[in-house]
């Protein structure tokens, strides 16, 4: 089984199992802390569902439909989990500040025996920190938006859960039902704050977005270890769908510089670009000098070589005739 499918078919399981997990005993307890974990481990199980869908959809190869692949399915994949963790957000502040309400108004006390809850957490906690560190290795290794997605989602859950295991404690000792929505209200928070973070991971390749400036540069040193092989570029644009990153630019090359000569060159950085950028499809469009501000001295008959475009001239007579 493909790597990324096997570590995203992982999270479900995982996730499935803490959900039910979380919500039985949050609903038997009556703790609004516990439910509200057990409402972010169901968003992060439709997440999961959805990132297995978009890595195994995300690696079908480009077809007369998909021209440039299915990549961003990723990405999209990516921004629908962000919106749902929002949602998720949501939904637990409401139900902290209903019990908060409750409380105050002495309507409701303190939850009820909360071992179980105690035990679910902690085993959460570390369940994600193992999960998650798997996904992101893989993400990292594979350049996955939707795994990396699922990973914060899991690695989100580690902290929500070790805080909401500290605040059950908390209460178990002291008896300060307050404590109880309060973590809640902390739990969302955070998952806003990781929404928010990715929404905008997930959602700039969408918009074709250039690729970060670091890559950026890797891309010009391709080309400046091959300078002397050309005069100059430029349109140089970039994109990423997924995993894979799209490159073009203009290559000006010496006017006389042969046909042959040029599709080499081109190969050699398109070669080099993806030794260095895995996953990079590189387009070059290849034109001649058009330099009018100097008369080309090859052109004029004048010398060898061009001082502006530092290459010389193939020696034609040198070549064999033509048969005809």
């Amino acid at each position: 089984m493909n790597e990324k499918i096997q570590v995203a078919s992982l999270s479900v399981a995982s996730n499935t199992f803490l959900t039910l997990s979380k919500v039985a005993i949050g609903l038997a307890s009556g703790s609004v802390s516990i439910l509200s974990e057990g409402i972010h481990s169901g968003i992060d199980m439709v997440a999961a569902f959805i990132a297995l869908f978009a890595v195994r959809e995300s690696g079908k190869p480009a077809d007369s439909g998909h021209a440039y692949g299915h990549g961003k399915i990723e990405n999209v994949s990516g921004t629908v989990e962000a919106v749902l963790i929002f949602v998720a957000a949501i939904m637990i502040i409401v139900e902290a500040i209903q019990k908060i309400y409750k409380i105050m108004n002495g309507v409701e006390g303190r939850p009820g025996d909360l071992s179980l809850g105690l035990v679910i957490m902690g085993v959460s906690s570390i369940l994600n920190l193992i999960i998650s560190t798997r996904l992101m290795r893989v993400a990292k290794r594979t350049d996955s938006v939707a795994l990396e997605a699922d990973a914060l989602h899991l690695r989100t859950d580690v902290y929500t859960s070790a805080g909401v295991f500290s605040g059950l404690l908390f209460i178990q000792v002291t008896g300060w039902a307050i404590v109880d929505p309060i973590i809640a209200l902390g739990v969302a928070l955070m998952i806003i704050k990781a929404s928010f973070v990715l929404t905008k991971e997930a959602f700039a390749p969408l918009v074709d977005v250039s690729l970060p400036d670091e890559e950026r540069e890797i891309i010009r040193e391709v080309l400046r270890f091959h300078a002397d092989e050309f005069v100059e570029f430029h349109k140089l644009r970039t994109r990423k769908a997924g995993a894979e990153r799209q490159v073009d630019l203009h290559l000006v090359v010496a006017r006389f510089t042969t046909v042959l000569d040029v599709h080499e060159l081109c190969d050699m950085i398109e070669q080099e670009i993806n030794e260095k950028l895995q996953a990079t499809h590189v387009l070059i469009h290849a034109e001649p000098c058009s330099n009018r501000d100097v008369k080309c001295p090859v052109e004029e008959g004048l010398a060898s070589s061009c001082q502006h475009c530092q290459i010389r001239r193939p020696d034609v007579s040198a070549q064999k005739p033509d048969d005809g």
